[in-house]
């Protein structure tokens, strides 16, 4: 892939990464700004304390596909490496969008979403790993944690190459840091709960 064109992709990606869905579906679903509301933040688990599961799930569509489809489109090239530079940049233009002045969310259903475009039988099981913890302790906070945890560990099982794991790897320390607030809440015994 030349150049001047793995640029304008690393470009289109961070602002197809950018798109501020929970912003959006909280202001014409709901009628309310839900960066003023909760944590504050545009990511899923906000959008179902905040919206309810139906806004909610396509905020976790909106934000997994815009992961997912440029990192596809890379890997369609031909191009591993340039996939998982895609994948990174939209992950990077959720967490810090342009379009809510660099806020932006935790980055996990976006992340899943490159995964699933690179690996997909990691992200399906880590997924239900996810969908478990969730269930469970209604906490998505630890869930999204130790799905995180889970990717690269997954990724070394099933011997995946070196450069795979290494996004995977530095995807999930990416997606841990993010938690850190979430971490010491969870500590502590007040982080919030889904109903």
């Amino acid at each position: 892939m030349e150049f001047l064109s793995t640029v304008l992709i690393l470009i289109i990606a961070y602002f197809v990464g950018a798109i501020p869905f929970g912003y959006i579906v909280g202001k014409h679903i709901k009628k309310i700004d839900i960066t003023k509301h909760g944590s504050g933040n545009i990511g899923t688990t906000n959008a179902f304390r905040i919206l309810g599961a139906g806004p909610a799930s396509l905020v976790l569509l909106g934000d997994f596909l815009k992961g997912f489809f440029p990192t596809l489109y890379a890997m369609y090239m031909g191009e591993v490496g340039v996939a998982i530079l895609v994948g990174l940049v939209t992950i990077v233009g959720h967490n810090w969008s342009i379009f809510m002045k660099f806020k932006g969310g935790r980055g996990v259903a976006t992340g899943a979403g490159v995964v699933m475009a690179l690996v997909p039988k990691v992200i399906i099981i880590a997924f239900f790993f996810w969908l478990a913890i969730v269930l469970i302790t209604k906490y998505v906070s630890l869930a999204s944690i130790v799905g995180a945890f889970l990717v690269p560990m997954l990724m070394i099982y099933f011997k995946e190459p070196l450069l795979i794991t290494a996004f995977g790897t530095a995807a999930a320390i990416f997606v841990i840091y993010r938690h850190i607030p979430n971490i010491k809440r969870l500590l502590a015994g007040n982080e919030l709960k889904i109903k």
